[in-house]
């Protein structure tokens, strides 16, 4: 028999069978160039091919492979090139095929080896190829890396986080390297593989391509994985976080994070600025708000009154909130008319509304100047009247010093007691024999000088003399004996008690008793009257009517004037 016309024995393989088998008759066309494309790309499948971008989407890469259907791959595909564009060329694997029928590819050039020559050359080389694990066993998986070969897959190196999840590998094709290699035994090799490096690799080139793509401006979602005193961690890609400052939550002040947002909450912040070298990324979110400052600038004007809540205090003044994110500050200078304020705390208290007055607008610094002062009106402007001198105040000392007291009159005056002004009692040398700080007293106003903001006080204004209790004592017609201190051509003064003095009349008198001592001397001439005079010298130094200095006599009180603290008196004989 002819060698050329025995029947060839050699096996037919799937795909020669799959085409030279009759077709039946009711198959469709659309039935066989399906069975035909699948065919064709199980024969493809794990093998390197030049693809052709077609078109790039937001979720997938169109990639023309030189078959009647696409390919797709996937935008967050590791490796993929930054400038990949429509018409760029780059070596793919195909991988499977999506329900539509488009190939799914990888940029990753796994191949699976033929033979013990290619996994030699995989294990020098560190080349990942393709593998199929085929059972669970002991410790972790067997997978077929070659024709009738299988290698060892150590469940700690599988990439499963669990055990109860390594089954779920079973049947699948997986990317691998070698890392053990005795093929000195063919019958017995032994073969130790890796996937979790693997998945490393890919992980962090899919996150170093993700890095890139991203921009400072960008809107993205992200997902709030954690939170801290300064802000919060969001997750914007794979292995990717960027850190949303507590001061870039919100226009307003936001004390604590989790006020804002929380973990797990899916959120939308814009790029503020990205670290390339440090890999450090900064997100907004009030940045995707109006931002208040521009209504702010628009609308105030100094000499607006506003209202607003104390947020902050500093060595320099308080900071208020007069709208969401728009803070004005009260300087230490614009908070009393009336003290010097050292520390803002003496005034205000973080938390107090408060209404103040603007005063000045800066929108480029961002920065506004309130006024406490101007809303609250300058108390010097009515002191002149409500503390006229005279008035009767009452208060607490503040402080005292060598020259006096100074007392707290409301409304941040103060009036000042000279230490001469304190007591009648006593002779004072320091107010703080007679007073301390805090106590209440009362006192009388001596002088108010408006221009200089000073107010003169008297507290022994208000204490009885001798002359109140003399008057209290006495009244109208009473007798009482007194000295004359002085004489006047009109009057004299006479003490009739200590420290009480009495005013007494002399011109009425001087010329009832000259009329008197004329008739009693009965002479026709001044001769005649200064002879008399002369001769009775010693009886006239006797008349008790004449009334001389350090002379004692007996006196009657005319009149009692208590508010003036006034006495009049009359000779009694």
């Amino acid at each position: 028999m002819n060698p050329a016309d025995t029947p060839n024995l050699t096996e037919v393989s799937p795909v020669e069978e799959s085409a030279s088998a009759p077709e039946p008759q009711d198959a469709s066309f659309g039935d066989m160039l399906a069975a035909f494309e699948a065919a064709q790309s199980n024969g493809d499948e794990g093998a390197a091919l030049e693809g052709t971008v077609v078109s790039i989407s937001e979720d997938a890469i169109v990639v023309d492979v030189g078959r009647k259907m696409e390919g797709i791959l996937r935008r967050d595909t590791p490796g993929l090139p930054a400038d990949l564009a429509p018409g760029s060329t780059l070596m793919v694997n195909i991988t499977g095929r999506t329900e539509d029928g488009y190939y799914l590819l990888s940029t990753i050039r796994v191949e699976q080896p033929r033979d013990f020559t290619g996994l030699q050359s995989a294990y020098e080389g560190g080349h990942v190829i393709l593998g199929v694990v085929t059972e669970q066993v002991k410790g972790g998986l067997r997978v077929q890396v070659a024709d009738g070969v299988h290698a060892f897959l150590p469940a700690s190196r599988s990439g499963i986080r669990t055990m109860a999840e390594l089954e779920t590998l079973v049947g699948q094709q997986i990317e691998c390297r070698i890392t053990k290699l005795d093929i000195e035994n063919p019958d017995r090799p032994d073969i130790v593989v890796d996937r979790r490096a693997v998945l490393e690799e890919q992980a962090a080139a899919a996150k170093q391509a993700a890095f890139e793509r991203l921009q400072e401006g960008m809107v993205v979602q992200g997902r709030v994985r954690t939170l801290t005193d300064f802000g919060a961690f969001v997750e914007i890609a794979p292995g990717i976080d960027g850190l949303l400052h507590v001061t870039d939550m919100s226009w307003h002040r936001v004390d604590k994070p989790s006020s804002v947002v929380s973990p797990g909450q899916t959120i939308e912040a814009k790029i503020l600025k990205i670290n390339r070298s440090t890999r450090k990324i900064s997100l907004g979110l009030k940045q995707l708000q109006p931002d208040p400052w521009t209504q702010a600038a628009a609308t105030l004007k100094p000499g607006d009154r506003v209202r607003g809540k104390v947020v902050r205090l500093a060595e320099f003044g308080a900071f208020v909130e007069i709208a969401p994110g728009v803070d004005g500050l009260i300087h230490l200078s614009e908070m009393s008319w009336t003290k010097r304020v050292r520390k803002p705390e003496d005034v205000v208290q973080v938390g107090d509304v408060v209404e103040t007055v603007v005063l000045d607008v800066k929108p480029a610094e961002r920065r506004i100047s309130l006024g406490l002062k101007q809303a609250l009106g300058n108390p010097w402007d009515t002191a002149a009247t409500r503390f006229a001198p005279g008035t009767i105040v009452e208060g607490p000392v503040t402080s005292l010093a060598q020259f006096g007291a100074f007392v707290d009159l409301g409304d941040g005056i103060e009036g000042m007691i000279h230490v001469g002004d304190i007591t009648r009692e006593k002779r004072v040398q320091h107010p703080k024999e007679v007073l301390s700080p805090g106590q209440v007293v009362k006192a009388q106003v001596l002088e108010v000088d408006v221009e200089k903001r000073r107010i003169r006080l008297s507290m022994k204004a208000l204490e009885p003399t001798s002359a109140d209790i003399f008057i209290s004592e006495h009244q109208v017609g009473d007798l009482v004996t007194g000295r004359v201190v002085e004489t006047h051509a009109s009057h004299a003064k006479i003490e009739i008690s200590e420290g009480v003095h009495a005013r007494c009349r002399l011109k009425d008198e001087a010329k009832a008793d000259g009329k008197a001592r004329a008739a009693a001397a009965d002479v026709d001439d001044l001769a005649a009257l200064l002879a008399a005079r002369w001769k009775g010298g010693a009886s006239v130094d006797n008349d008790r009517k004449t009334l001389r200095t350090g002379q004692l006599r007996r006196f009657r009180i005319t009149a009692l004037d208590p508010a003036h603290r006034r006495i009049e008196v009359e000779p009694a004989d």
